[in-house]
C-alpha cells in the first residue's frame, strides 16, 4: 500500500506517508471480524479510557471552543485527532506495517477574515513520530499533539501552515457520559453505536499565532472522545451535531443522523444542568429545524448554518459566528463538512456558545 515505496527517500519512508484513498480501496473494511465491537455491558473506566483503543476501527479526540483575545476579539477553534485501525497486515510484526493511521485536523474561525482557515495531517503510527497511546490521552502527529496531564489538564499544540496555537484546557466539571453509561446509539440497530464521553466547560488559556501576531487568549471549550468499529446505518447520509457550553454552567449535546431519503433516521441528546443533574432524550424528543442556509462557493454544498434545535420542551436557536466554516478534508478522511462556532439563543437572549457540525451535505458520509 505504499505509494511506490522505492521512489521515496529514507526520511519519507520513516515518516510513513501513505495514500489514504489507497488504503480505503483495499480490503480494509471487509475485515470487520478483526475489530472489537461495542457492547452496552461495558463500563467505562478512567484513566484507562482516556487513552487509545487500538482494537476498534476508528477513534477520535475532538476539541472545539471559543476564544477571546485581550482586545475582545472572538475566535472559534477546533482540533481533532483521529486514530484508525486499517485491518491491513494486522499480524505483521514489522514496525513498518501500516496497522494504525493517525489523522489530525485543526482550524480557526476568524470573523475578521470572514472564513475558516484550517490544516490537516496524516501519518501512519510509528517511530515516535505519530501515535495514540493507551492508558491516557496522549496523541501526537509530527509537531501536533494533545496530551492529558496528571492534574487532568489537557494541553494541545498545533503548528499549521497559516496559524498556530498552544492551549491549556482545565476541566471544571466531571466527565459527562453520553448515552447509557457511555454506550451511545447511532442508529436503530444495537451494533450501530460508540463508546462516548464528553468534558464540557473546559477553561482555556493560551496563545494563538495568527496574521503575524501572537495573541493571548482565554475561553471555554468542549472535548469529546469516541470510539467504535461500526457507526452509521447504510441508509444514513450524514449527521447534524452540536455541543453547547451554556452561560449558567450547564451543558448540552444534541445530534441527529439524517436518512438518504430525507428526514431523521436517529437522534439523541444529553443535557446536564448547573446542579449536575443529567437528562437523556430519546430520538422522538429531538428535532433540528433549518432556518437559514449558506451555499459554499468552494464545493457548492448547501448547509443549514442557522438552526432551531428542540430537545424535549425546550428550544434553542443556533447562529453561526460566520458562514464560511467549511472544512474540505477529502485528502485525509475523504469527507467535507461544515464545522463552526455558533452562538446559542433562547428567545432573544444569548445563553451560550458552542460548535455545530454538519456532515454528508456534499456526498453521503462513509466511515
Amino acid at each position: 500500500m505504499l505509494k511506490r515505496f522505492c521512489q521515496y527517500n529514507l526520511r519519507i519512508v520513516a515518516l510513513g506517508v501513505f495514500s489514504w484513498s489507497a488504503l480505503l480501496s483495499s480490503a480494509l473494511f471487509a475485515e470487520n471480524q478483526r475489530f472489537a465491537q461495542v457492547s452496552p455491558e461495558y463500563t467505562l473506566l478512567f484513566p484507562r479510557d482516556y487513552g487509545a483503543h487500538p482494537d476498534f476501527r476508528i477513534e477520535w479526540w475532538y476539541v472545539t471552543g471559543w476564544l477571546e483575545t485581550t482586545d475582545n476579539q472572538e475566535l472559534g477553534f477546533q482540533v481533532t485527532f483521529f486514530r484508525t485501525a486499517t485491518g491491513y497486515h494486522s499480524d505483521n510484526p514489522s514496525r513498518f506495517a501500516p496497522k494504525q493511521l493517525i489523522i489530525a485536523h485543526a482550524a480557526l474561525s476568524d470573523p475578521a477574515l470572514g472564513r475558516l482557515i484550517y490544516d490537516e495531517k496524516t501519518m501512519r503510527s510509528g517511530f515516535g513520530l505519530a501515535y495514540a497511546r493507551e492508558g491516557n490521552t496522549d496523541v501526537k502527529l509530527d509537531n501536533w499533539y494533545l496530551l492529558r496531564e496528571s492534574d487532568g489538564r489537557y494541553v494541545t499544540e498545533i503548528h499549521a501552515e497559516n496559524f498556530a496555537f498552544n492551549l491549556s484546557l482545565m476541566p471544571t466539571q466531571a466527565i459527562l457520559l453520553q448515552g447509557e453509561n457511555g454506550f451511545s446509539r447511532k442508529g436503530p440497530e444495537i451494533n450501530q453505536a460508540s463508546y462516548y464521553y464528553s468534558e464540557p466547560q473546559l477553561k482555556v488559556l493560551g496563545k494563538v499565532v495568527h496574521r503575524g501576531k501572537t495573541l493571548e487568549v482565554r475561553g471555554h471549550a468542549w472535548l469529546d472522545h469516541e470510539w467504535s468499529s461500526e457507526i452509521l446505518d447504510r441508509r444514513a447520509e450524514g449527521w447534524d451535531w452540536v455541543s453547547v457550553n451554556l452561560n449558567d454552567g450547564s451543558s448540552l449535546m444534541v445530534f441527529q443522523i439524517r436518512s438518504k431519503t430525507g428526514g431523521k433516521l436517529w437522534a439523541n441528546a444529553t443535557r446536564r444542568d448547573a446542579k449536575g443533574r443529567v437528562t437523556y432524550f430519546r430520538s422522538d424528543q429531538v428535532e433540528f429545524s433549518p432556518k437559514r442556509t449558506w451555499k459554499s462557493p468552494h464545493t457548492k454544498a448547501v448547509y443549514p448554518v442557522e438552526m432551531r434545535v428542540r430537545v424535549g420542551d425546550t428550544e434553542w436557536r443556533l447562529v453561526p459566528l460566520l458562514d464560511d466554516q467549511e472544512l474540505d478534508a477529502r485528502s485525509s478522511t475523504r469527507a467535507v463538512y461544515w464545522e463552526g462556532a455558533v452562538t446559542v439563543f433562547q428567545d432573544r437572549r444569548r445563553v451560550g456558545r458552542g460548535y455545530l457540525e454538519l456532515t454528508g451535505y456534499v456526498q453521503p458520509l462513509k466511515l
